[in-house]
């Protein structure tokens, strides 16, 4: 091997906060996703602080940065209309005994961006609001059983979901039994499990896209199946919310969920998300009706105005500066540039790019063409020693053109790398350690 395929990037000042990190926090980080285990060995940069597209770790090296904060700082880091409405509203308090204006401007805001809803309740994160979508679709059918789509990889840190995978451990397998399954884009498989539980599916949950669009008809036809079983149809919309549009997925393909679910974007990185849906099921919630009360959400920091503002701050950046639009040009210009390039490079069948322009992801595939964690290894050194942490290529708005062209050329020297571990049929040679590792596994 030649010094190009040797390159490695020293990070001593990262190794010793990543030690420091797992003897205080378990799987040192407080996201799995962002654990040193999705990195090459010794390669896992520890972040001093961003600004726009770029991230600086505490060895100080520059990255430009894709999936920034696990795709929820889509504006780019610090973004000055964002950290203005903060600012406005730090020296006025944060929490308070009852709920402050800034809640129902919030919910205003909101409920004009996303008009297909009718109400909204604002918590902390993902997990808590698909939970709470979850329960008051149990409260409202009486049905005990929740079905999900089994090709999305995440939907809550909650038992019903977390049964379902490898990580399990700590569930009761009564809990587990009560999530059943369906395939993407399969309406005949999902009628039939529907058929199967007849009277028992709560709900059909679901991102309404992911990697691969929506086939012609599908999200009309769950509508259809929902409404003639009786169950309620539920969106996670915590990435396709503002990357699809600014109303998310179902604002793009124009079908109605009853509940849909809202985050990552919706703070620029701040902690907010959302519940929202229609006003006879989220009032199941409330105060104004006359049956059993639903514990629906309650969280102190729900509310939190700082947070809140942020969202408000977002919300009206996409609207008036054509967020979405950019998010796609800058996204397609990456994607044709790192797709020529692997051509190129004699590894575009191995290399791979999919989704939607405003959230690709790669996939990293061996000789025999099946996917690789030991290829993701070798790409992901080469990505880091030229200046790029990119775990996907989720880009923001803060990006520059230069800054995807800089990309380009980083992924066009891997590529190189690459077709030479193809052409030896071993990319150990190239790895420097082990190799990264998928987050849902029974074993650490």
């Amino acid at each position: 091997m030649d010094t190009e395929d040797t390159q490695v990037l020293a990070l001593p000042r990262s190794r010793t906060a990543n030690e420091r990190l797992h003897a205080l926090i378990p799987g040192g980080a407080h996201t799995y996703a962002k654990g040193d285990d999705q990195y090459p060995d010794n390669l896992a940069p520890v972040i001093s602080h961003g600004r726009g597209a770029h991230v600086w770790d505490v060895d100080g090296n520059r990255y430009v940065e894709y999936g920034s904060g696990l795709r929820s700082v889509s504006l780019g880091h610090a973004h000055p209309r964002v950290i203005e409405a903060v600012r406005r509203e730090l020296d006025r308090g944060s929490n308070f005994v009852r709920p402050s204006i800034v809640e129902v401007e919030a919910a205003e805001r909101f409920l004009a961006t996303v008009p297909t809803a009718e109400m909204v309740k604002f918590a902390k994160n993902g997990s808590d609001a698909t939970t709470a979508a979850v329960r008051l679709a149990r409260a409202a059918t009486g049905r005990p059983r929740v079905a999900l789509c089994a090709d999305h990889p995440f939907f809550s840190v909650d038992d019903w979901f977390i049964g379902t995978t490898p990580m399990s451990a700590g569930i009761p397998s009564s809990t587990n039994e009560l999530t059943v399954a369906f395939p993407y884009g399969d309406l005949a498989a999902t009628e039939e499990l529907l058929t199967r539980y007849e009277g028992e599916v709560a709900c059909l949950i679901l991102e309404p896209a992911t990697h691969t669009e929506p086939p012609p008809g599908y999200l009309a036809g769950l509508r259809e199946l929902a409404d003639r079983h009786g169950c309620v149809l539920i969106f996670d919309e915590m990435i396709t919310g503002f990357r699809w549009s600014e109303a998310g997925a179902q604002g793009l393909y124009g079908v109605v969920p009853d509940l849909s679910t809202f985050g990552k974007a919706l703070g620029n990185g701040f902690a907010v998300s959302a519940l929202a849906g229609r006003r006879d099921l989220m009032e199941l919630g409330g105060l104004r009706h006359s049956g059993d009360r639903v514990f629906l959400l309650s969280t102190t920091h729900g509310a939190e105005t700082h947070s809140l503002a942020a969202a408000m701050a977002v919300q009206s950046t996409y609207v008036e500066e054509g967020v979405t639009a950019r998010l796609h040009a800058l996204g397609e210009r990456l994607a044709a540039g790192v797709r020529e390039v692997a051509a190129h490079m004699g590894v575009g069948d191995h290399l791979v790019v999919l989704g939607r322009a405003s959230n690709l992801v790669f996939a990293t595939l061996d000789e025999h063409g099946q996917p690789s964690q030991r290829y993701r290894t070798l790409f992901l050194r080469r990505l880091l020693a030229g200046g790029v942490l990119a775990p996907s290529f989720v880009v923001s708005s803060a990006l520059s053109e230069a800054d995807v062209d800089h990309t380009v050329d980083v992924v066009a020297q891997a590529c190189a790398v690459y077709r030479k571990a193809l052409d030896a049929a071993d990319p150990t040679p190239w790895l420097a350690g082990r190799p990264v590792k998928p987050v849902f596994r029974r074993l650490a």
